[in-house]
């Protein structure tokens, strides 16, 4: 058995984080280099490590090729490493590179000369296996450190992964960003009822296998294959406490037998007289007071559209009546110059008429005159 060293114990009580932007980097990666085929994706963990937490807040893929059949042959570009850290750095200079993950889904033979490689740029890089295909509810990320292993026997070290827990953690834009992209992604043809319960079954699954963790655990240590421990069953008893207590017996009276069969039947013995009759009416007064609240919203806004409804068809019928004022306007305009037009035409045809009439009477005039002279 390996015994256990001060830096083994260090590295358990990290706490790793990791956002969301690097999972999704790394499914983009994924989809688009070895999608459909067994091989896996190798890319560069940025962020910071202050000796106590480590938070994963930014990622880079990396060229990466393996021999399927001989896992100690593989290739990856340290060059191109170098210059995406130069430049990352001028962008962001608080994100260091502090590790590598892979698509996994498990830890290889190779992983451990990978990980030396990486400690040219790190002295103790960060190993993040993302799961990018995950088929059980939970976190699909497991995080790794690699630590000298003593034996007791007294040979050699070796070099080992110590497992450390991780969690997903988001900043503010990144929980805007992800619930956006979730939105959009969203099955259209599939209504919120529908979504509400899928989210509520992964959830009461998710439940369901702590719960069986707990159970296991549990059964382990009646076993004797773990030794008790005080802080665990101290959180357990804090959970089990928070629990609604659902055999609240009725107080029907002081004396000895009624007290005895309340008693029993709060503890489940047969012959107890507990009734849940308190308890249910609690939970049904809080029931109809929500029910309550969701018809009164419902029943406003059925009202506020309805409202709405007819202020929009008040709106489009003065509209319809403005447009048709207007063309009564305008067709009177033309009627009028129409009118206009037609005046001025008649006036100027009178006026040639009467210019025509009056000129062979200038003539005899002009001849007259003309007879007189001579």
């Amino acid at each position: 058995m390996p015994a256990t060293t001060a830096e083994t114990l260090v590295l358990l009580n990290y706490q790793v984080t990791v956002a969301p932007l690097v999972l999704l980097s790394t499914a983009d990666h994924y989809g688009r280099s070895a999608k459909g085929t067994r091989k896996r994706v190798v890319g560069v963990l940025l962020g910071q490590n202050d000796g106590k937490s480590v938070r994963v807040s930014n990622s880079f893929a990396v060229p990466f090729e393996e021999d399927e059949k001989d896992p100690s042959v593989w290739f990856l570009d340290h060059n191109y490493v170098e210059s995406m850290n130069d430049m990352f750095k001028k962008v962001n200079a608080r994100e260091k590179l502090i590790g590598w993950y892979h698509s996994g889904p498990k830890l290889r033979a190779s992983d451990l000369e990978i990980n030396e490689l990486f400690k040219r740029y790190t002295p103790n890089p960060l190993l993040v296996i993302i799961d990018v295909q995950p088929k059980d509810v939970g976190v699909p990320t497991d995080a790794y450190f690699a630590v000298e292993e003593i034996k007791d026997d007294g040979t050699t070290t070796s070099k080992t992964f110590v497992h450390t827990p991780s969690t997903i953690e988001a900043e503010e834009a990144e929980e805007i960003g992800v619930e956006h992209l979730l939105r959009d992604i969203r099955d259209v043809a599939v209504g919120t009822l529908s979504t509400r319960i899928t989210s509520q079954l992964q959830s009461l699954q998710g439940l369901h296998l702590r719960l069986q963790d707990i159970g296991s655990y549990l059964q382990r240590v009646l076993d004797g294959e773990l030794p008790v421990n005080h802080a665990i069953l101290a959180n357990l008893q804090d959970v089990f406490n928070l629990l609604p207590n659902l055999s609240t017996p009725k107080a029907t009276g002081k004396d000895l037998p009624t007290i005895n069969g309340a008693v029993n039947g709060s503890i489940g013995i047969s012959g107890g007289t507990s009734e849940n009759t308190e308890l249910a009416k609690a939970m049904s007064t809080k029931t109809n007071d929500q029910l309550m609240s969701i018809y009164l919203s419902s029943l406003i806004r059925a009202i506020t559209a309805f409202h709405d409804l007819i202020e929009n068809k008040i709106q489009n019928k003065r509209q319809q009546e403005d447009e048709d004022a207007k063309k009564d306007e305008a067709e009177k305009t033309d009627e009028v110059k129409k009118e206009e037009k037609l005046m001025l035409n008649g006036t100027a045809e009178k006026t040639d008429k009467e210019s025509k009439e009056s000129e062979p009477a200038k003539k005899a005039e002009k001849e007259q005159k003309g007879k007189k002279k001579g």
